[in-house]
C-alpha cells in the first residue's frame, strides 16, 4: 500500500489517489488520478493501472494479479476491476460516496465474484491525504 500512497502524492490536479498492481510480489503497474490533467473522466488510478498492466502482459485478463489503491475502488473502476479478472483488492480508505467494494454497493458480491477484498490498509494515511487535499481546495 505504501506504493499506492507514493504514487497518489504524485497527483497534480486531481483528487491524490494512487494504485499499483502487482504479479508475484512485483509491480508490474502503477497510476494516479489524472481526470482534471486529461480531460477524462475514466482517467482514475484503477483504469490507468489496469490498461497499463493489460499492455504490459499483453492480455485483457489480469486473474493472476493483485490491486492496492488508496481508495475504495467506485462502481466504474469496481467493475472494470472484476472484468479484468484480478484476484484481490486492497484498498486504504472507505469511500462513503461512491464505494463499490462493499461501503455503498458491494459490485463483487452483485456479479458474483470470487475477488478478495481487504479494506483499510494504511487506512489513517490514506485518509490524511484526502483530507489534505480537499481543506486546500476549501482555502
Amino acid at each position: 500500500m505504501l506504493n499506492a500512497i507514493n504514487e497518489a502524492k504524485q497527483t497534480q490536479k486531481d483528487v491524490p489517489i494512487g494504485c499499483v498492481i502487482k504479479r508475484n510480489g512485483e509491480i508490474i503497474a502503477s497510476a494516479h488520478n489524472k481526470r482534471e490533467e486529461k480531460n477524462d473522466i475514466t482517467a482514475h488510478a484503477e483504469i490507468l493501472a489496469i490498461k497499463q498492466a493489460q499492455e504490459k502482459l499483453k492480455t485483457s485478463r489480469l486473474t493472476d494479479c493483485e490491486m492496492y489503491v488508496t481508495l475504495e475502488p467506485c462502481p466504474m473502476c469496481a467493475w472494470a476491476i472484476i472484468q479484468s479478472g484480478i484476484k484481490a483488492v486492497y484498498f486504504g480508505s472507505y469511500n462513503s460516496q461512491y464505494g463499490a467494494m462493499g461501503t455503498v454497493i458491494d459490485l463483487p458480491k452483485l456479479a458474483n465474484s470470487k475477488i478478495k477484498i481487504f479494506s483499510g490498509i494504511e487506512e489513517e494515511n490514506c485518509d490524511k491525504l484526502l483530507k489534505e487535499f480537499f481543506a486546500g481546495i476549501r482555502k
